[in-house]
């Protein structure tokens, strides 16, 4: 395979600074009464806030009578999976890598948790040692989430000579571009940043020989249609595809018939929004202060790794600011902080290093933390689907978790 760099890098020197659809702030009302309202201007009901949770006979995951190295991979793959102590698949893992060795299109659905990543990544790294001329390229909504994928892949793809680079924004496009002349196997990529080192001649889609989109939905919810569409246009007719979404609707249904060739549709049972999450609010008395309130829940014992939403960039960093007054090992995630600064805070919420997150909805977006033990919404969100995006970051694989809205 030719260098990504032969199409002429360089012809197009001119920074494309499209105007792109985003999750964007919009008029938004609270009340003491504890109403917030969405954008198209339907209220959010204070009982829609209070939940129990499922928790006794919630599904496993897991295919317990089997394990991952019973699939025919290579030993060096075998061994990175055994050094990660992954032992049974998940469904969709169970379901999805003996079909993708056998390098059928996937038409996959299922949610965030379902361990979709390890599905797609662990056939096309095996697809990768036995074959060099092999390129491959992740798509996916956020940076957040195109960061974890890479350190998964980092992991399972050791000691196997494959390289990757990260092709997203608020990292230096030369950087990126740089690295994609040296040609890296596997491009993880979000899409508009990607079609913008297409359009500079950096990246030649048509030699690209696998192609991953995940988490259609959310890239079409975020307003990367015409990204999508630009980008599967001119990809290679000779390419194994595979798709991943949670839902289906109209727009994941046309992408999908223009990218997959005959697929094999693998579909894992949903688990309700919230369903193994118990939520309930807190109900602020007149006079009673809002930031009193947070700090005597957050001193509770079983309170130990808390996610905190605002609605403004503003009020989580000054939120963050105070509670670091008092001792707290905390800090905030919102738009005004650089993508290596995002990184290094969620890498620290991960590891433990913090123990509570103040973020706000469009930073959260792809946050993917294992073991948060409560979700705390001191705003109230836009919306009623903004809601069930907070409340998912808890209460993850077969975990209960615990959610409060101030109202």
């Amino acid at each position: 395979m030719e260098n990504y760099s032969r199409k002429n890098y360089g012809r197009n020197n001119r920074y494309n600074n499209r105007r792109r659809s985003s999750y964007r702030s919009s008029s938004y009302s609270n009340s003491r009464r504890g109403g917030g309202y969405n954008r198209r201007g339907s209220k959010i009901s204070v009982n829609q806030l209070i939940a129990k949770a499922v928790y006794e006979d919630l599904p496993s995951i897991y295919v317990l009578d089997h394990n991952l190295l019973e699939f025919d991979l290579v030993k060096e793959l075998k061994r990175n999976i055994t050094y990660k102590k992954y032992t049974s698949p998940t469904k969709i893992q169970y379901e999805a890598i003996p079909k993708i060795l056998q390098g059928r299109d996937i038409l996959g659905l299922a949610s965030t948790g379902s361990g979709k990543t390890a599905a797609f990544l662990i056939p096309m790294i095996n697809k990768g040692v036995h074959d060099r001329n092999q390129r491959f390229l992740i798509v996916v909504p956020t940076r957040e989430l195109a960061i974890q994928i890479q350190d998964e892949f980092m992991q399972l793809a050791r000691n196997t000579g494959l390289r990757s680079v990260l092709v997203i924004g608020g990292n230096s496009i030369g950087a990126q571009i740089g690295i994609l002349r040296r040609d890296p196997a596997f491009v993880i990529a979000t899409p508009g940043r990607l079609k913008d080192v297409s359009e500079r001649g950096a990246i030649y889609l048509k030699e690209i020989n696998n192609v991953i989109l995940d988490e259609v939905d959310r890239m079409l919810d975020m307003g990367f249609i015409e990204d999508i569409r630009y980008i599967t246009s001119r990809l290679s007719e000779n390419r194994q595809s595979l798709f991943f979404s949670a839902t289906m609707n109209r727009k994941s249904e046309e992408i999908a018939n223009t990218l997959l060739k005959n697929p094999v549709r693998i579909e894992i049972e949903k688990q309700e929004p919230g369903k193994n999450v118990d939520q309930d609010v807190v109900r602020l008395k007149p006079g009673e202060n809002k930031f009193n309130v947070l700090c005597d829940y957050l001193s509770k014992d079983e309170f130990k790794k808390i996610l905190v939403f605002t609605r403004t960039k503003r009020e989580a960093e000054n939120l963050s600011k105070k509670l670091f007054d008092k001792g707290v090992k905390v800090n905030a995630l919102h738009g005004d902080k650089r993508q290596a600064q995002r990184t290094r805070i969620i890498d620290a919420f991960k590891r433990d290093n913090l123990n509570i997150l103040i973020a706000t909805d469009v930073a959260s977006r792809g946050l993917d933390v294992n073991n948060i033990s409560h979700v705390i919404n001191y705003d109230i969100p836009e919306n009623y689907d903004d809601y069930i995006h907070r409340i998912g970051r808890t209460g993850r694989a077969g975990k209960k978790g615990y959610a409060l809205t101030f109202v």
